[in-house]
């Protein structure tokens, strides 16, 4: 079964992805390389590890490490970026609140100006300092075009070090939600290896020898594996107080869950942060493992799975149709029959269950929607859609046929089942749709150009802010190519004005932000441009025969995410490395 980290990360390349879904090799008692200097990225003759000193994970990676290049938050391999490459701040996700990392903190000095103070210190891993000229060249990268963040340029007029250890940011417009994001998203690189590179090799490069500020090095990789290595010299222990416990971190590139299972029950795996069925079972048998809740649905919420209708087609760009649709679709024999409970079923907003003090309740319960397969037909017949032939379907106003096709990647058997059971709960209410399974990057195409009718897609993560996934639905304009937001097509002006003034609402002003996601909220249940279904977990299944304390809901345990993918590592992923302990201490 192939299921994933399937987040696009907020304002990033397009129609790539952080899977957790994995591929290589398994073996199920793990081998790495033997150490080598400190940024070494290549192959290197096998020599054991310490088990007792060594975490080996698995969830992220799919096939061999395509590259070692932070600015690829999509692709690079595990532990590129937190591990190897750092940001200036995480982000809380319990607190809700910005941490400082190599940054000790910033503020705005006015409404144009920030000023940001770095952590004194702080070395690259080859010795040199990292100093406030790091920052302005990492950022200043992204005035290439094909650069993710390259629409920071759009409202940063200029970056500027003041010191050593002071970088002075100028505004033509204060985007406070989506600086916010930037603070704790991107990779700082060093000027003085980055230098001269030309744009192609920025984005493309393989970056074979990494140097970070980070806690680790990579040691060695192989076709189904990378090796990490704890960097003794790691500013954060003195600075922060803080030291991952694993010496080393194997992350090895799994064939299929089913073998990432094995490998947890043979004690060859710590962490699987992939969908792995029967957790119920694992959880409650004396297999030695655990989750961060005891209960379904056993893992944190991650990221929204919706229901996505092209509006440009018939009949979905009718409201009302697509609203009959949202009331027709039984999520809760989704959640109960393809997961066994192991996600939640969404709220009507969409918001993850971090974000529920903005979901204005009042909008929830006079504008929501539930499955009710009498209200579905009945929002149908009112809109002028009827059976005139007899087949069971509901036809277009005009009488033509209705027969949409509803597209998942192939062998994601997951979200096959759930496309399955959308069909049969819309043909008990009269709409006819048959589940497609294209290739994935088939699917990516068909997305990107328009050429589908529904789909199902989770590509917003939990973030620093709501304003991530009403930018993800509303943005415009449309381009011929919707590459990584609105793939609805969904065209309103309104909303995308709100969107941009939510942006520029301090992340701090809860009751500014809350008034502004109030009318967004209103939009979306009104218009239902796209149409939530559940909240896809924070798959994370760890043993307890070799590290214990793993994040948990109850007790002492830390609460933080216990996760190696992609772009979550600063978002506590990190921090749980620093709160294992020795399973034997």
């Amino acid at each position: 079964m192939r299921n994933r980290a399937r987040i696009m990360i907020p304002l990033v390349a397009a129609g790539l992805l952080a899977t957790a879904c994995t591929g290589g090799g398994a073996t199920p008692a793990p081998t790495a390389a033997a150490p080598q200097s400190q940024g070494a990225a290549t192959n290197a003759n096998p020599d054991s590890l310490p088990r007792n000193e060594t975490l080996y994970t698995t969830g992220t990676q799919w096939g061999p490490p395509p590259n070692f290049n932070p600015i690829r938050e999509w692709d690079s391999a595990v532990g590129t970026k937190g591990l190897v490459y750092e940001t200036l701040f995480h982000y809380d996700t319990v607190a809700a609140k910005l941490t400082p990392w190599l940054a000790t903190g910033g503020s705005w000095t006015d409404t144009s100006t920030y000023e940001l103070k770095l952590r004194p210190g702080v070395k690259w891993a080859d010795g040199q300092p990292f100093t406030a000229k790091d920052v302005v060249f990492s950022l200043e990268l992204g005035k290439m075009e094909t650069i993710p963040y390259h629409n920071l340029w759009n409202w940063l007029k200029s970056a500027e070090a003041t010191d050593d250890q002071t970088v002075k940011f100028t505004f033509s417009k204060a985007n406070y939600q989506e600086w916010d994001f930037m603070l704790y998203t991107r990779s700082m690189v060093p000027e003085h290896i980055w230098k001269g590179r030309s744009e192609k090799d920025v984005l493309d490069g393989v970056n074979e020898n990494p140097v970070g500020t980070g806690a680790y090095t990579f040691m060695s990789k192989d076709q189904d594996r990378v090796v990490l290595q704890r960097r003794d010299d790691w500013w954060g222990k003195t600075a922060l107080n803080m030291e991952p416990k694993p010496r080393y971190i194997v992350d090895i590139a799994t064939p299929s869950n089913e073998v990432a299972m094995g490998l947890l029950l043979q004690k060859g795996l710590d962490l699987s942060n992939n969908f792995l069925p029967g957790v119920a079972n694992l959880v409650k048998g004396n297999f030695g493992l655990t989750t961060y809740y005891s209960e379904p649905p056993y893992m944190l919420s991650a990221n929204t799975a919706w229901l996505v209708p092209n509006t440009t087609k018939k009949p979905m760009d009718d409201p009302a149709f697509r609203k009959a649709l949202a009331s027709s679709i039984d999520v809760k024999k989704i959640v109960e029959g393809v997961y066994g409970n192991l996600v939640k079923a969404s709220s009507p907003t969409g918001l993850l269950p971090q974000w529920d003090r903005f979901v204005d309740q009042n909008v929830v319960g006079a504008s929501g929607f539930a499955f009710d397969t009498a209200k579905a037909k009945k929002l149908l017949a009112d809109a002028g859609y009827k059976d005139g032939d007899g087949d069971g379907y509901v036809e277009n106003k005009d009488g033509s046929k209705i027969a949409l096709t509803l597209i998942v990647p192939s062998g994601w058997t997951d979200w096959m089942e759930s496309a399955r059971s959308i069909s049969a709960s819309a043909k008990t209410a009269g709409i006819q749709i048959t589940p497609d399974f294209p290739d994935f990057n088939a699917l990516v195409e068909k997305r990107a150009k328009g050429d589908f009718d529904l789909l199902i897609n989770n590509e917003r993560q939990l973030s620093n802010s709501p304003y991530t996934y009403y930018e993800y639905m509303f943005q415009l304009p449309i381009q011929k190519q919707q590459n990584t937001v609105n793939f609805a097509r969904y065209d309103n002006k309104k909303a995308w004005d709100l969107v941009q003034q939510l942006d520029q609402v301090k992340t701090d002003d809860t009751a500014g932000m809350q008034k502004i996601i109030s009318q967004l909220q209103q939009i979306h249940l009104d218009d239902m441009p796209i149409i939530p279904l559940w909240y896809n977990g924070l798959w994370a299944q760890a043993g307890t025969s070799v590290w214990k304390n793993w994040p948990a809901a109850n007790g002492s345990a830390p609460k933080t995410g216990a996760v190696m993918w992609r772009n979550w590592l600063e978002l506590g992923g990190f921090e749980t490395l620093t709160q294992l302990q020795p399973a034997g201490s």
